[in-house]
Parts: structure tokens; C-alpha cells; sequence
């Protein structure tokens, strides 16, 4: 069963076997034996890929809660002083997870070094496909799916922004209803033609601007740059946006006004997890919520 959740998830009895530290000949054989003992077959296999069944699909999604539990029993009965070991798989917003994360992970990595760390910085729309390739996910903005397991870290501060040579030019907003007059730089975090909103509050008024798209983008470390050579006003987070301030290159623009709320999750397939990740995750809430919540009202 551990065998052919680990082809299921890496879609590729070549990755699997890498995973497993097994041959593939062994591996392959015993997935077949696997599938003669159910009658069924669970994968079809071809040249470049291997797919899930219908009846690989329904017995997958058993299977790896099943096998995620026993790991766990194994590694709490192997590990009863909880020492976090082995392999970490984190998948994460590229931007957020370079702005935020590497001097946590250095940190962590330092205070528990027989923690090995594999580090998947995604595009945001697929930073939350969690369970196929990793043991949590750090997701941002809307609640995560009620099917996973969801830990808020903390609530990110992030304002309005532009270069003061566009700001010379096209004049600043006085209000966020002036904003319709204006570029806006739009982050993309989702795929799809979903309308984005820029939620805007201030001494408890509340308005949603829906920003022009001249650029509509899924990183905001691209977002920043262009900020910076004045294609327009964007919503970028408070500590991303420090050193452009710092540097006379970035202004805020309604400074009366906050972006957001934007919480942050620690997302996971399953509230029994391995040392390695549940001290990680405390960690990580530790380090986020102080960080992030600094300028956050």
C-alpha cells in the first residue's frame, strides 16, 4: 500500500523509487502484485507517464491517509524523545518564501540540523497543492479547504506603494476612490478570470477597489520592480517593501489607509503529524506571528 501511494503521488515509478530508496523493478512488481491480490488495476502505465485509474483514484485516496497515519505511529514509537529528523518537504509562495521564510529555515535548520529541507517555491495558484509533493504547504489569503488541515501563522501588513516619479507625473490619490484614475499593478494569486479586490480599510471604513489590469502578475517581487520604475500604484507587503522605502525608490500612497487583512496558513494533510513537522510549524508561528503582526492593526 506505502508502495503505490508513493507512485500515485509522484505519478512515476522512477521518482518513487527515488523516494523509497527501492529499485524499480522492485517497485513496479510489487504494485502489480498489489493489483492481482484486488483484482483491479490501480495505474496505467505508459511510456512517458503513469495515470490513476478510476479504481486507483477511489483506493489513492484511502490509501494516503492510512499510510500517512502509520508513518506517523512509526516515527513517534522510533522517536519517543521527538526529535525532529529526516526529510521536510515545504511547498510556498516563491515571493513570500524568499521575503520571509529562508532566515527561519536557516534558523530551524541550525537549532535541528538532522533536518534535511526540500523547498519547492511555487507560483502562488500552485503553492497550495499540497499533498502531492510535500509534508506542508504555506498558504496565503483565503481560508484554506475545510477537507485539510489549516493553522493560521499570522496576518501579513501590507499598504499602497508607488515610485515618486510616477507619483509626480500622475499626481497622488487622495482616496481610494481616486485610485479608479490611476495604474494599479494587480497580483494575480489564482489562476482563472475571477475578479480581484483590493481590500482597503481605514479608522473602520472599509472599501474594495477593483484595480485596472495594463499589468496583472503572480509575483510581487516582479510587482515591486515594476513599482519601482513607476508603471503604477501596487499593494506590497510592509517588510517587502522596506528597503525601496529605505532607498527613496517606493512611497506610500494613502498612508491612512492598510491592504489586507492577508492571513497566512500552515497547511496538512493530517492533525497527526511527525516531530519534524509539527515542531516546524510551531516554529514557523512563533517567528510569523511576531514578524508578520508587527505593523498589522
Amino acid at each position: 500500500m506505502e508502495l503505490f501511494v508513493e507512485v500515485a503521488k509522484a505519478k512515476s515509478f522512477s521518482r518513487a523509487a527515488l523516494v523509497l530508496g527501492v529499485p524499480k523493478s522492485t517497485l513496479s512488481r510489487q504494485v502489480a502484485e498489489l493489483e492481482r491480490s484486488l483484482g483491479l488495476r490501480l495505474l496505467s502505465r505508459t511510456t512517458r507517464k503513469v495515470e490513476l485509474t478510476d479504481a486507483g483514484e477511489r483506493y489513492f485516496a484511502r490509501c494516503q491517509h492510512i499510510v500517512a497515519e502509520a508513518q506517523v505511529a512509526h516515527e513517534e514509537i522510533m522517536d519517543l524523545a521527538s526529535t525532529p529528523f529526516g526529510p521536510l518537504r515545504v511547498n510556498m509562495p516563491a515571493d513570500f518564501g524568499t521575503d520571509f521564510l529562508a532566515e527561519i529555515f536557516m534558523e530551524f535548520s541550525c537549532r535541528f540540523p538532522d533536518v534535511t529541507f526540500r523547498l519547492d517555491l511555487a507560483a502562488p495558484e500552485h503553492a497550495g497543492q499540497v499533498f502531492q509533493t510535500c509534508d506542508v504547504a504555506i498558504e496565503i489569503g483565503e481560508q484554506p479547504a475545510q477537507t485539510r488541515i489549516a493553522r493560521q501563522l499570522g496576518v501579513m501588513s501590507a499598504h499602497l506603494y508607488a515610485a515618486p516619479r510616477y507619483l509626480a507625473e500622475h499626481g497622488e490619490p487622495a482616496h481610494p476612490a481616486d485610485l479608479a484614475e490611476h495604474e494599479c499593478i494587480e497580483f494575480r494569486a489564482t489562476q482563472g478570470s475571477r475578479v480581484t479586490r483590493w481590500p482597503l480599510h481605514s479608522r473602520g471604513e472599509h472599501i474594495e477597489f477593483h484595480p485596472g489590469k495594463r499589468f496583472s502578475l503572480n509575483s510581487t517581487g516582479m510587482i515591486r520592480r515594476l513599482a519601482v520604475l513607476g508603471a503604477g500604484i501596487a499593494i506590497l507587503a510592509e517588510d517587502s517593501a522596506r528597503p525601496e522605502l529605505a532607498a527613496g525608490t517606493l512611497r506610500r500612497v494613502l498612508p491612512d489607509w492598510e491592504a489586507g487583512p492577508f492571513p497566512v496558513y500552515a497547511v496538512t494533510e493530517t492533525r497527526l503529524l511527525p516531530a519534524k513537522t509539527r515542531i516546524f510549524v510551531d516554529f514557523l508561528t512563533e517567528r510569523l506571528r511576531k514578524g508578520l503582526n508587527r505593523g498589522a492593526s
